[in-house]
């Protein structure tokens, strides 16, 4: 059984399997519990634990997955170039929605850890989470967090944007398409987009361009603001 394990095909066919699964899961019940990315996530974790694979194992065939993740980021731009026209018309208060989202998820973090008396270390490493992982990472060693804890908070957040970001906006009475967009890619970055992109095209590309320029905000915003303030 340890090499089945350690298999490539093991590593790809249960993270396949567990979307596919919970997508089904989705269809059926339609709740927002039943979110497809955050039941693969647990469906994954409960199957390694129970089984006793090692991460590394999985990811020995996750890995190529996870390849596959630049090319769909950089795809996105298809739908920039469908919707330019009418990004173009509106980017200075896209451009002042972002900045705005960017500084004040990294302001929030630092506030809620201060509150909390939280260790430093933990705090520059969590004051992260709304950008993309490859980002977020470069960014954590340069104000001293630590990238791994960094990459888990990052994906967590992502997750749970994806799971209730659109409901939460609109229960809050946001219904534009842009609008939505827009606040997914800056808070929940990648696995928000693709969330963005199921609401229309028009939010998918709002989506994306978003969580690039708040990448790009956030890794010059955050050295300047995390020093200051702590």
């Amino acid at each position: 059984m340890e090499t089945i394990f350690e298999l490539p095909l093991f590593g790809v066919f249960i993270s396949m399997a567990a979307f596919v699964f919970a997508t089904m899961l989705y269809e059926r019940f339609r709740k927002v519990m039943l979110n497809p990315i955050l039941i693969s996530v647990v469906l994954i974790i409960a199957l390694l634990q129970i089984l006793n694979i090692e991460y590394e194992q999985y990811n020995i065939g996750g890995q190529y997955l996870t390849f596959f993740l630049g090319p769909s980021v950089v795809a996105l731009g298809v739908l920039f170039y469908e919707k330019y026209i009418i990004i173009k018309k509106n980017f200075l208060p896209f451009f002042l929605a972002v900045l705005a989202g960017g500084l004040m998820s990294l302001v929030s973090v630092l506030i809620i850890c201060i509150i909390l008396t939280t260790p430093e270390l933990i705090t520059r490493s969590l004051v992260l989470k709304s950008i993309t992982t490859p980002i977020a990472i470069e960014v954590s060693q340069v104000i001293g967090g630590l990238p791994y804890l960094t990459a888990g908070i990052v994906v967590s957040v992502g997750i749970f944007g994806n799971a209730f970001g659109a409901d939460i906006l609109r229960f809050l009475g946001i219904k534009s398409p842009s609008a939505i967009g827009t606040a997914l890619g800056t808070a929940s970055h990648g696995i928000g987009t693709a969330r963005a992109i199921q609401i229309s095209d028009l939010a998918g590309a709002y989506s994306g361009l978003a969580m690039c320029l708040n990448g790009i905000l956030t890794s010059f915003l955050a050295p300047v603001v995390v020093e200051w303030v702590l």
